[in-house]
């Protein structure tokens, strides 16, 4: 049986974020400042300069409030991609010039999933997450309309669906695998899901969302 209303309650779990998540992005970090990233999992310290150089990223991390059980909207990109092919994803991508996280976060979105921005109720921000692949990725936490219709770009999204956040938060369901890559092996967390293989990134991001509302 649940024990977290935040998971169930609308109420509960508004007023829990808004306790929890940061008002904020988080600025890039200085050289040889602790930092929230993959390195983490695998147990040696950051390249300093991949840290300093790392290219701004926003993803949105959209929850949808439904009776007796919250969703999370997550993508699987498009196999023609030639980047990150296949993998699923939060909507989100680089931040361009003159842009805020939650500008670009809403931008990607729409273009990615026909996401309205007025359909989106920003709630904070999570630390931002530094990938082995060269990104400092702000995750920002929205809340969507539970009426809104999605419809992937083709071009970049395979398809869009929605996982329980129940089941996202259930940390038995994660594992550590790992791969050799770049020069040494990575180790990464995998989210047991029947209908997707989510990893890396994702899965981590979504791990550090369930701590924060937690703590």
């Amino acid at each position: 049986m649940n024990r977290k209303p935040f998971l169930t309650e609308p109420g509960a779990f508004l007023d829990r974020a808004r306790d929890t998540l940061l008002a904020e992005p988080e600025p890039r970090r200085a050289a040889g400042d602790p930092v929230l990233g993959d390195h983490r999992i695998a147990g040696y310290n950051p390249d300093p300069e991949r840290i300093a150089g790392a290219h701004p990223a926003a993803v949105l991390a959209a929850v949808v409030l439904r009776p007796g059980g919250h969703g999370l909207i997550l993508t699987e990109r498009s196999s023609n991609l030639r980047k990150h092919s296949g993998q699923v994803a939060f909507p989100g991508g680089r931040i361009d010039p003159g842009e805020s996280p939650l500008d670009a976060a809403l931008r990607e979105a729409e273009e990615e999933i026909g996401l309205a921005p007025e359909l989106v109720t920003p709630l904070g921000y999570l630390p931002s997450y530094y990938t082995g692949t060269g990104y400092q990725m702000t995750p920002v936490v929205g809340i969507v309309h539970p009426d809104a219709v999605l419809t992937p770009n083709p071009a970049e999204v395979a398809r869009v669906f929605e996982v329980s956040l129940a089941e996202m938060f259930d940390m038995t369901r994660y594992r550590l695998e790992s791969r050799f890559w770049d020069g040494r092996e990575r180790q990464y967390y995998v989210i047991d899901y029947p209908d997707a293989y989510i990893w890396g990134a994702t899965a981590a991001v979504i791990r550090v969302l369930f701590e924060r509302l937690n703590s």
